[in-house]
């Protein structure tokens, strides 16, 4: 009885033992020493292609082609890892000898599986990435600018053309909504995702500068599944130059609508900040502001600001640079005059600015520059809240919000005589002051980034950055000229680079010869101080200086301005003051 119950669980112990080696992927074969087959699993014959019962109890070199068990068990030593050809499929296999409890070799067998599959997949994948290689260089070599969005509209592809179109670098789009990129009006790609139809030549602003395009989307359907839209996007905005010069005052005094608001301003210190905030706050009442400051921090852009935050918003803003022209004009520009007043008047007379910015806002830069006499007629302006224009005796009401900026010690000038007190203080009502860079060191990145999309846009170039240790460089910088000076020498750095670099390097920054550069000054020991006053010597410097910038820029005003990192109108005031044609 016990022997018919050992012989049951030995039957049942190999049918289990069949089942799970017919169960697994691998193909199994086993042979004796006699180099018949013993075991021929249902992998192996699906592998092989060869019937179980056509190889059993058969010579193995007989009945499976190119094996190789039987020399695995004449030499006792295993093939681990061989690829062999069978047929028309590849395998690869692990042969190894069989060994009895005496260490005695009594067979081999062979676990191999199909790898035809594998390499196939393997070279489609290459072939994929071959593909995708091949359509991102097309992709990136093409003059279009090309957004890529997901299905549900998040950013996944750009190429360099759409950031030279737009001044947005990946880090700006890439993982971001669709509408990051839009100044004005709707996102395309929100619409064709909804719709699942293609959009074409819709007009729409995109970019910090509000850069005109025509834009035409489409879906990117895949095996009948939305899987995201793609846009191509045409520049149509041309680069308007001026076809005449105005004469020198209006090449001074500029008439035109605030463009800048608070976000523009760039700054997340706490003295910019703090700035900001009192600004916001002066700009809900009609106070006078006092912008003080040093040259290049931004005293305009808060002017800006300032009024596009006012209820007066909607109406004339109006900029004058009071240090750049003669009081007897500066006069009849801002207060008018009467028919005959002087040679050449206009018939009939003229409006002066206060009264064309009736309601609006009248920008006074450099303020500490004019005359007592003006002085005295802007003091009734703000005190009675009327002007009387040149040549004339009936006083004018006007409506005007003042905005004055100086870089003065107006505290001195008072001293001195050359600043009347009581308009210091009908002008000092609201003083707000614009830390220099020197101080707020901590912007840096914030306006070298906000600056590569800029140049990015005017200049055509992808630069995607700066590096870290020329970041570092330019916190260590004094700059006497602050952010003017930081957008001039970006500017001059991104023109340094070569077309396919697209990080700012400590290379690629012009050499520090400016007067906030200490080592410099000691090494520049060419000036003769003796037979000169410091005016002359001054005057001297910036003539070679624009002389030098025009020379580079092939006689290009507007580039030498740039060059120079000053406005275009005092480039003009300066090529008339040294006599420069």
């Amino acid at each position: 009885m016990s022997e018919k119950v050992n012989f049951k669980q030995l039957s049942e112990l190999n049918r289990k033992t069949d089942v799970i080696l017919n169960s697994t992927h691998d193909g199994l074969i086993s042979i004796g020493k006699d180099y018949k087959v013993e075991l021929f699993n249902r992998a192996a014959e699906k592998i092989l292609g060869i019937k179980k019962d056509r190889v059993l109890g058969k010579d193995v070199r007989e009945v499976i082609p190119n094996t190789r068990l039987h020399i695995v068990l004449n030499k006792g030593e295993a093939e681990l890892n061989k690829i062999q050809h069978a047929g028309d499929i590849t395998i690869i296999t692990n042969r190894v000898p069989v060994y009895d409890e005496q260490g005695n070799i009594i067979g081999a067998v062979a676990v191999f599986r199909d790898i035809t599959e594998v390499k196939k997949l393997a070279e489609e994948i290459t072939n994929l990435k071959e593909m995708r290689t091949l359509l991102e260089a097309i992709i990136n070599a093409t003059q279009d600018a090309i957004s890529v969005v997901d299905e549900k509209g998040i950013g996944i592809l750009i190429n360099p053309a759409y950031t030279r179109l737009t001044g947005l670098t990946e880090e700006d789009v890439i993982g971001k909504p669709a509408t990051v990129d839009i100044a004005e009006g709707e996102s395309m790609h929100y619409r064709v995702l909804k719709t699942k139809k293609p959009v074409k030549g819709v007009k729409m602003k995109v970019g910090p500068s509000k850069k005109e395009v025509i834009v035409d989307v489409a879906p990117i359907i895949v095996d009948g599944k939305l899987k995201g839209s793609v846009g191509v996007i045409h520049d149509v905005s041309k680069i308007k130059r001026l076809t005449e010069e105005l004469d020198h005052v209006r090449r001074i005094i500029r008439h035109l609508n605030a463009k800048y608001t608070f976000e523009d301003i760039i700054g997340e210190s706490e003295t910019m900040k703090a700035a900001k905030n009192q600004a916001r706050k002066a700009s809900k009442t009609p106070v006078t502001v006092l912008l003080r400051g040093e040259s290049g921090t931004g005293k305009e852009l808060f002017a800006h600001a300032i009024h596009n935050a006012s209820p007066r918003q909607n109406n004339k803003f109006i900029r004058v640079n009071c240090s750049a022209i003669a009081d007897n004009i500066l006069e009849s520009e801002l207060f008018g005059y009467e028919e005959g007043a002087f040679t050449g008047a206009r018939k009939g007379g003229k409006k002066g600015y206060f009264e064309e910015a009736d309601g609006g806002t009248v920008f006074l830069d450099e303020i500490g520059k004019i005359s007592l006499d003006l002085q005295a007629k802007l003091l009734r302006v703000l005190q009675e809240r009327e002007i009387v224009r040149v040549g004339g005796t009936r006083p004018r009401n006007v409506d005007v919000r003042v905005i004055v900026a100086t870089n003065t010690n107006l505290e001195r000038a008072i001293q001195e005589g050359n600043f009347r007190e009581d308009l210091y203080y009908r002008l000092n009502v609201f003083p707000l002051h614009i830390p220099p860079l020197r101080e707020r060191k901590e912007d840096i990145p914030l306006l070298v980034h906000h600056m590569i999309r800029k140049f990015n846009q005017e200049y055509g170039r992808s630069v995607k950055g700066c590096s870290e240790d020329a970041l570092q460089k330019l916190r260590e910088y004094h700059w006497p000229g602050n952010v003017r000076e930081l957008e001039n020498l970006i500017g001059r750095a991104m023109i340094n680079m070569g077309i396919e670099e697209e990080v700012i390097r400590l290379k690629h920054l012009p050499f520090f010869d400016g007067p906030g550069n200490k080592k410099t000054r000691e090494n520049k020991d060419e000036l003769n101080v003796e037979d000169r006053s410091l005016k002359e010597i001054v005057e001297s410097t910036e003539k070679k200086a624009i002389i030098e910038a025009l020379n580079k820029t092939d006689g290009n005003r507007t580039e030498a301005a740039k060059l120079l990192g000053i406005a275009i109108r005092s480039l003009y005031y300066k090529l008339d003051k040294y006599g420069i044609d």
